[in-house]
């Protein structure tokens, strides 16, 4: 007897994504959630002028100087004159104070009819670069609130930079036999 074989007919197989689709649906979302989002900002400087070829009131022309080191920091306006000084407490700066000085600085000047906008940072080498982004954003603007609304209010938001002067070092007058006087 010969067997005559049936074909069977294999059904197609389906393809089931319905897992894969449920890891997408929670793999996704957790991955977006573990991206690093950085915003990278510039700030434009502006190099001191050596001679200033636009005609501007002479409280404009005065410089504005900030001498920074990891003890204080000394308000000058214009260069040379101490406005103020503000000793560092526990090796933390007090910007607040700076900015309350910065902004009756301005006032000052605005009521004089001067609308000065250039600072000259001048910073000791082993002030901290982190110190220096926080002087940046004190001297450039601070909060205020106009109506209802915070807004950031202009006070120097041209920034310079230089070197800190050094400090000479007091050397005691000898007299010809070396003691001290």
């Amino acid at each position: 007897m010969l067997r005559r074989g049936r074909k069977i007919k294999k059904a197609d197989a389906e393809l089931d994504i319905t897992s894969f689709m449920n890891l997408m649906i929670v793999l996704v979302p957790v991955l977006l959630m573990m991206m690093v989002f950085s915003k990278i900002t510039v700030l434009e400087l502006k190099l001191p002028a050596l001679l200033s070829n636009a005609p501007a009131s002479e409280l404009e022309n005065k410089q504005l100087e900030l001498i920074v080191n990891n003890q204080q920091i000394s308000v000058y306006y214009p260069a040379g004159y101490l406005l103020q000084t503000i000793e560092a407490k526990q090796t933390q700066h007090d910007l607040e104070q700076l900015q309350q000085i910065l902004k009756q600085l301005k006032q000052t000047l605005l009521s004089k009819g001067a609308d000065k906008k250039d600072i000259v940072l001048m910073l000791d080498d082993t002030v901290p670069y982190q110190t220096i982004v926080h002087l940046m954003d004190t001297t450039r603007s601070y909060q205020d609130v106009i109506g209802v609304d915070l807004v950031d209010a202009e006070l120097f938001p041209e920034i310079s930079f230089a070197d800190a002067p050094t400090l000479a070092a007091e050397i005691p007058a000898t007299n010809n036999n070396g003691a001290n006087r």
